[in-house]
C-alpha cells in the first residue's frame, strides 16, 4: 500500500514537472476548462437563483391562494372576455360557508390606474380598492397610520393608503398622514384623497408590487373614482382573492369554488365557464418545472465549453508525447513499464482539467457575485453546481488524456530513442 502511494506521489510530481517545463502553454491548455468550469457554475448559479427568486414571490402570495378573475366565453356578452364580468354578487356566494366551506377568506379586489398629484409632484400608479381584509391577506404592514376599515368601505370614503415607494416619492421624508392628494382618472377627472396611512416596505411581487401602489377602499374605487358598473348594472371586480385553510384543501376549494360559480353564472358542466380559477400552487410547480429545465439546458450548454477544453488538453498532450518520445524511451530502455508512462501521462492530463476547475470555481463564483450585484438576479452557487462542474472537468481531462497517454506507453523503445 505504502509502496503504490509513494508510486502515486511521485507520478505526480513527475506530471507536475511535466506542466511547469511548459508554463504558458499549460495554462493556454487550462484556459478552455477553467472557462467550461466557470460557465457551467455561473449560468447554473444564475439558473437556481431565478428559480429561488420565482419560488420566494409565489410562496409570498401564498400557495394555498386562489385567484378568480373573469375570462372564458360564456353565454352572456359583456366584459372579460365574453363574460358579465366577476362580480360583488359573486364575491357574496363565494363568501357563503355553505358554497366554498374549504375557503378561510374571500377577499373582492378592483383595480384601475391613475395619476397621483401633490403639490408639483406627479406619478402614475396602480390604485387597487380593497376591503379591511386585504391587509391580513397579504400579510401587509403599516410604517405609519392605519389601514382601510369596514366603515370606509360602507360610507365610500374617500381615504387612502400609499405603498412605501409611493410615499417617498410623493412627500419625502414628509410625513404625509392627513394630507390630501388628487387622483386622476383616464378621462382626466381629479377626486381628492387624504392620506389615512402607509405602508411599509414590502419589496416586489410577481403579480403586484404594494409599495408602487396606493389602496382606497374597494367601494370608492368602484364607484367614485372608476366606472365598474356593467350593462345590467352590477359591480364588477378586478379578482377575486380566496385563501384555502390550507395547502391540502387547495383542490377542494378550486372545485367548489368552480360549482359556486356555474351556479351563480346559470352554467351547466358542459358550458364554457366565463371566468377562470388561478391556483397559486400549480403555478408554482409550473414555475419550478420550466426553471429547472432552463437550468440544465444552460448548464449543457456550458458544458460545451468544456468539451472544447478537453479537445485543448488532448491535443496538447499528443504535442507532447511527439515532444518528449526520447525521453519515454530512455524512461522504458530504464525499466519503466506500460503502465508507468500510461499513468504520468494520464496524470498530467487530469491535472491540466483538475487545476483549471479550481480556478474555474473561483471564475464561476466572480460571475455569479457580479450578476447579483446588478440587482437583476440573485444567483446561488451551489455545491451541487460546483461538484458537477469540477467532476465533469476531471471526466473529461481523464477521457481526452487516455489516447496520448495509451500513445506513450505503446512507444517502442528502441525506435523511440532513435527518435529526434
Amino acid at each position: 500500500m505504502l509502496t503504490q502511494l509513494a508510486d502515486l506521489l511521485e507520478n505526480i510530481k513527475v506530471a507536475l514537472d511535466g506542466l511547469l517545463a511548459n508554463k504558458m502553454r499549460s495554462l493556454l491548455t487550462m484556459l478552455g476548462v477553467i472557462i467550461g468550469v466557470g460557465a457551467v457554475i455561473a449560468l447554473m448559479s444564475i439558473g437556481n437563483g431565478a428559480q429561488a427568486s420565482i419560488t420566494q414571490e409565489i410562496n409570498s402570495i401564498g400557495t394555498n391562494m386562489l385567484i378568480v378573475t373573469s375570462g372564458g366565453f360564456g353565454r352572456i356578452g359583456g366584459p372579460g372576455g365574453g363574460s358579465m364580468g366577476v362580480t360583488m354578487d359573486d364575491v357574496e356566494a363565494l363568501a357563503d360557508p355553505n358554497n366554498v366551506p374549504a375557503a378561510a377568506m374571500v377577499v373582492p379586489q378592483y383595480d384601475g390606474n391613475g395619476q397621483l398629484v401633490y403639490g408639483d409632484v406627479n406619478l402614475n400608479a396602480t390604485v387597487s380598492g380593497v376591503p379591511p381584509e386585504y391587509l391580513d391577506l397579504h400579510e401587509l404592514t403599516l410604517a405609519r397610520g392605519a389601514f382601510i376599515t369596514g366603515a370606509d368601505v360602507d360610507k365610500r370614503s374617500k381615504v387612502v393608503v400609499l405603498g412605501a415607494t409611493i410615499a417617498d416619492e410623493l412627500f419625502g421624508d414628509f410625513n404625509p398622514i392627513g394630507q390630501k392628494i388628487k387622483l386622476a382618472d383616464a378621462t382626466g377627472s381629479k377626486t381628492t384623497l387624504t392620506v389615512i396611512g402607509v405602508l411599509a416596505e414590502q419589496g416586489g411581487s410577481m403579480l403586484n408590487s404594494a409599495d408602487s401602489s396606493v389602496f382606497v377602499p374597494i367601494s370608492t374605487a368602484q364607484t367614485k373614482l372608476f366606472n365598474a358598473r356593467n350593462s345590467v348594472g352590477a359591480l364588477r371586480v378586478s379578482r377575486i382573492n380566496i385563501m384555502a385553510k390550507s395547502e391540502e384543501l387547495v383542490d377542494t376549494a378550486e372545485t367548489q369554488i368552480d360549482a359556486a360559480l356555474r351556479e351563480a353564472h346559470d352554467l351547466e358542466a358542459e358550458d364554457d365557464a366565463d371566468f377562470n380559477i388561478t391556483n397559486q400552487a400549480a403555478i408554482l410547480e409550473m414555475a419550478t418545472s420550466i426553471t429547472s429545465t432552463l437550468t440544465a439546458f444552460l448548464g449543457a450548454i456550458a458544458g460545451i465549453s468544456l468539451f472544447v477544453g478537453g479537445i485543448g488538453i488532448m491535443n496538447i498532450m499528443l504535442v507532447s508525447v511527439t515532444e518528449r518520445t526520447h525521453e519515454i524511451g530512455l524512461r522504458k530502455a530504464l525499466g519503466a513499464r506500460k503502465g508507468d508512462i500510461l499513468l504520468q501521462f494520464l496524470m498530467e492530463a487530469i491535472l491540466l482539467s483538475g487545476l483549471g476547475g479550481l480556478f474555474g470555481i473561483g471564475l464561476g463564483w466572480a460571475i455569479a457575485s457580479a450578476a447579483s450585484l446588478t440587482g437583476v438576479v440573485t444567483a446561488v452557487v451551489t455545491s451541487g453546481s460546483v461538484i458537477l462542474a469540477v467532476s465533469f472537468a476531471l471526466a473529461t481531462g481523464l477521457f481526452f488524456g487516455i489516447y496520448p497517454a495509451n500513445r506513450a506507453a505503446s512507444l517502442n523503445p528502441i525506435e523511440a530513442l532513435r527518435y529526434e
